[in-house]
Order: C-alpha cells, then structure tokens, then sequence
C-alpha cells in the first residue's frame, strides 16, 4: 500500500519557519482546519434534515468526525497516513452551504443564471481555504489534503477507487476547472481515495437511523436481500462495509468486494426512493429555494451599490480586503459569503433583510 509520508507535503507557498515545527506538514494541516472559520460552522450546518427541531439529527459536524473516524480505522489497518486521511475528512464538507443538498441546488441554480458557472461544494471548499480563510491569506495546506478535499465526492459510489497521477499544483487547478464544469477527478493518493470510498460508508446508514427518528421510514422497510448482507442498524452496516474494504483494497486500490458492493448500491437505491427524495423531507424545500433567490439577489445589489451597511460587507469584505473584492465580481462575492452561511445565519439574515420589525 502507497503510504503518503509527511515529507512529501508541498504547499503553494513555501514556509520556513514550519522546518522547526514538531509537527509533521499533515498534521500542520489537521490544526489549520480544525481552527478555522469554516470548521467552526460546521456545528450549524444541516446534513440531510434542516428545520426539523429534532434533537440528535445529523449536523455535518458529526458526518466530517464520523468519517474521519471510519477513514482512519481503515487506514490504520492498509498502512496510510493517519494525518492526511484526518485532514482530508474533516475539510471535505467545508464548501457546503446551508440547508443541505437543497441549499447547494438553488445556489448552483443562482451561479448559472448570474453567468459564474456551476456552483461545486468541493470547489467552494478549495475556495474558502486557499482564497478566504484567515482573512484572504488562505490556510496554505498542502497539495495532497486540497487534493483529496477536492476528489472526495461522496455522491459517487464506485467499487474500486484509483489514484490518478498528478503532483503539482498545476495539476491540482486543472482538476478543479474539471471538477467546477461537472467532472469528477480522482485524488492523487491513496488516503484521497480511501476517504473518498470512506464517504458513502459514513452517511448511508446514519441518514437510515435519522430517517427513522424522524418517523419518515420503518426499519421493517429496509430491503431484505441488503439487510442480509449489511445488516440493519447504522452499526452493522458501519461494520460490514469497513471489513469489506480492510480486507479487499490492494496495494494500489481501495475496494469493495462484489457481494458488498451490490448490497451497497441496493441500499443508497433505497435511500434515495424512500428518504432523500422523499415528500416529507421535501415539504420546506420550495421555500427554501424563495429564500436563496431573495437572499442573494439583494446581496449582489448591495455589492453592486458599494452599500457598506449591507452585512455583506460588514461581516465579510471587511475582513478580506481589497485584493479579493478586486478578483471577484458581485455575484461570485455572493456565492462566497452565502456558501460560509450556517443554516442558522441564513436565517437571521433573511429575517433582517425581509421581514418587517414591530415598533
């Protein structure tokens, strides 16, 4: 198995003072994330569920720490890095805006429209950490954690995953214009490619338990030719799905086994008919989409009108200063302050924008 070794670690901008540093260039990187603006708004980002008021329902601070867990348990046992499979785990959600999936469909529908281009969760998260974090100056992680934070994709499900060849920077931009037109590059090491597979592994049986919570399906509707295979409970399916690949992935691959696979895309199958597409977990979702369009529409005015009252530039130009206002028009500012919105603060800032006050 292709170990990453710290050593190989390079960053856009060579910093010296990290020689004396007692940690290794991925460990470094694990501490840039976890400190940084992005991760803290984690807490307050919906996963899959927003707006239920249920206590104990995925946030995707508790998906990031999930994978990072189930990635690095398997890695241990094939050899890898344990620094970069963290890194690489909990920075892969950090471009997410709020309100799920829902919230980065009406995004992207918004981006196209205003003539930006798609709006890509994993090419936001390049964005907020090398061009917005630590007020513009970007966290300087290395190549090897953007990469894998780039290629994680957790909507595919793929039996086997390879690395692709690639070791500079350049590479990496050519894999994030790629990425940004709807491409789906593969991560250049192995610990990318197990986080990548480790993805699925970390959401499809938890998204069942909330589901059930939520009343919104019956474990006794869980189809039984998967449940054979898998198991029923988040646990099991954990378990079974973990030893699959401990055993299966080779020296140059992360794999699945054919019978596991199979029971696998059976069961997201499931959960795509019975609970993300589900009417239930729908029902707020058309308002939601009213509130992005108001939102940013009257945010990209403000810009437009240099109104230095608007929170637009309060809560975020303020701090990134001119060379970025200078890179990005109105809308792609737009894209960026919405994209670092918790649920939460979307909504306070809906609130203030549309709803009138009583006197």
């Amino acid at each position: 198995m292709k170990k990453s070794h710290p050593a190989e670690g390079i960053r856009r901008r060579p910093e010296a003072f990290l020689k004396a540093d007692m940690r290794d260039a991925f460990s470094i990187d694990v501490d840039r994330i976890l400190h940084s603006q992005a991760y803290t708004s984690y807490i307050d980002k919906t996963q899959v569920f927003y707006l239920v008021g249920h206590q104990g329902i995925s946030h995707r601070v508790i998906h990031v720490q999930l994978l990072s867990r189930i990635a690095r348990t398997i890695g241990r046992k094939l050899g890898l890095n344990d620094d970069l499979i963290e890194a690489i785990a909990i920075g892969h959600d950090i471009g997410h805006p709020p309100f799920g999936h829902d919230g980065e469909f009406y995004l992207d529908e918004l981006c196209r429209e205003s003539g930006i281009g798609p709006f890509r969760h994993n090419v936001q998260a390049i964005q907020s950490l090398e061009i917005i974090e630590k007020s513009g100056e970007g966290l300087n992680l290395t190549l090897q954690v953007l990469d894998g934070i780039l290629c994680h994709n957790g909507e595919a499900t793929e039996q086997m995953v390879t690395p692709e060849e690639g070791c500079t920077f350049g590479d990496l931009d050519k894999k994030i214009e790629r990425a940004r037109l709807g491409g789906n590059p593969l991560p250049m090491t192995m610990e990318g490619c197990l986080v990548r597979a480790s993805d699925t592994v970390s959401y499809i049986g938890r998204d069942i338990e909330d589901a059930i919570s939520l009343g919104i399906i019956l474990r006794s509707e869980l189809p039984k030719s998967v449940m054979r295979v898998l198991g029923d409970t988040n646990g099991k399916i954990v378990y079974a799905l973990v030893e699959d690949l401990t055993e299966h992935s080779t020296n140059d691959a992360i794999v699945y086994s054919p019978r596991i696979f199979k029971a696998l895309t059976a069961l997201k199958e499931f959960n795509y008919e019975k609970i993300y597409t589900n009417p239930q977990v729908k029902a707020e979702s058309s308002k939601i989409k009213a509130m992005y369009s108001l939102v940013f529409n009257r945010l990209v005015e403000d810009v437009g009108e240099k109104d230095h009252s608007s929170t637009v530039f309060a809560n975020f130009l303020k701090r990134l200063g001119a060379r970025y206002i200078h890179a990005h028009n109105p809308f792609e500012i737009v894209r960026d302050f919405i994209a670092g919105l918790t649920d939460s603060a979307f909504l306070r800032l809906f609130t203030e924008l549309f709803v009138p006050r009583t006197l």
